[in-house]
């Protein structure tokens, strides 16, 4: 799932000034524990916050048992972001000012990061679905992710490219952060594995590609891997093609959208992409799941919901085992986010366990095949390859 990381934000005032102060106990709800939700419930994005926003719902409706049993009833506390980061933190200061709020699910994309230090003060845990690295490589003991990440994708591009026997590979980015590590952890294993790397070039606000094609088509590489998102990289494998380019086409996920095949047209039948996220139907236990949303909800679920339901579920677990082990004494937000890097939690996306700074152990990671020129055929794209990755380990400060 492509993240869109935010630099250079402050947080409104308004976040600000409804956070509590560093450091301030937090006492235990009594009788009733929030679940916050934050995704875009309205916007080009809706239908995916939606999915979140449901998933969370249900698997509260469904999971909450042992925590009745303990007295505490649990409900859920939506939050629209709007896909904005200034409102996703002023949402965030709201969030933390509820006592009640225990744990926040969200978010879709790079607006966690624009909340994710509102949160720390607070010790409030967040349950990201972003891909975006900088959500846990910042190292907060709050902050963990139920996806995997998008530098992961170079690696499992690099695998995959393996498979293909590729001896020699050119990169292109789109000068983004995401384009640019992506392309990077790409080249790092790919060199690793033995494949040579003959080219790395940025192809951002080009009126033509013909300074990168000409050597291409004179070194004829055999494979191109395109790390921007789909305009670039559709204009660029036409005008490849056009050029007398024969290399194998790859991406990450920028490339996994329906766009991509209408911008590129014909010439992007047969390239391959990454995600963090494949079809629901890739997961085998999401059957029982899907049937349960529908019934709920009226709709068929994506893979978003699965996820959220994933991220809920194992925060529910969480929520038990603080309210065990402190019984109802000290933070009980520092408890819950603390809990949560203990929890193991055998997932509908998979198994959940995460590592010391939030992300998960093992992510698995999906190689897909444009099957159709046709946007209205993309779910007919092929799984070609499926890994099972971890995550590069925490840097050690100087």
């Amino acid at each position: 799932m492509r993240a869109f990381p935010i630099y250079g934000w402050a947080l409104p005032l308004a976040a600000l000034a409804l956070a509590p102060q560093a450091g301030a106990p937090t006492p235990w709800p009594q009788g009733v524990v929030k679940i916050a939700t934050q995704s875009p419930l309205s916007g080009g994005q809706a239908t995916l916050g939606e999915g979140v926003r449901r998933g969370a719902q249900l698997a509260i409706e469904q999971l909450a048992g042992a925590l009745d049993k303990l007295g505490v009833k649990i409900e859920l506390a939506p939050f629209d972001d709007q896909g904005r980061p200034d409102v996703a933190a002023t949402n965030a200061g709201r969030i933390v000012a509820e006592g009640s709020i225990l744990l926040v699910i969200g978010h879709l994309d790079g607006t966690a990061l624009s909340a994710l230090d509102v949160y720390r003060e607070a010790q409030l845990a967040m349950i990201s679905l972003a891909a975006a690295p900088a959500v846990t490589d910042l190292n907060y003991a709050n902050a963990s992710r139920i996806s995997g990440r998008d530098d992961v994708q170079g690696v499992a591009g690099a695998e995959f490219a393996r498979t293909l026997k590729i001896k020699t590979a050119s990169i292109a980015h789109d000068g983004t952060t995401y384009g640019w590590r992506v392309a990077e952890a790409f080249r790092k294993h790919a060199t690793k594995l033995g494949i040579e790397v003959i080219g790395f070039e940025g192809m951002q606000d080009r009126p033509g590609f013909d300074r990168i094609v000409a050597p291409l088509r004179a070194r004829q590489p055999d494979l191109m891997y395109l790390a921007g998102n789909p305009d670039e990289a559709a204009r660029f494998l036409r005008e490849a093609r056009e050029g007398g380019v024969r290399a194998r086409f790859m991406g990450p996920d920028a490339l996994a959208s329906p766009d991509f095949v209408r911008m590129a047209g014909r010439v992007a039948v047969g390239t391959y992409y990454t995600t963090t996220a494949g079809p629901l139907s890739s997961y085998a236990g999401a059957r029982q799941f899907a049937r349960a949303y529908r019934q709920r909800f009226k709709n068929d679920p994506d893979t978003v919901a699965a996820l959220a339901y994933d991220a809920t579920a194992t925060g529910l677990k969480a929520l038990e085992t603080a309210i065990k082990e402190i019984g109802g004494r000290g933070s009980p937000r520092g408890a819950v986010a603390a809990a949560l890097r203990k929890v193991r939690h055998a997932g509908i996306t998979g198994a959940i366990e995460f590592d010391e700074k939030g992300d998960l152990k093992k992510s698995l990671y999906f190689v897909f095949q444009v099957a159709s020129d046709d946007p209205a055929k993309w779910g007919d794209n092929k799984e070609v390859m499926r890994l099972e990755l971890p995550p590069p380990p925490l840097k050690k400060q100087d």
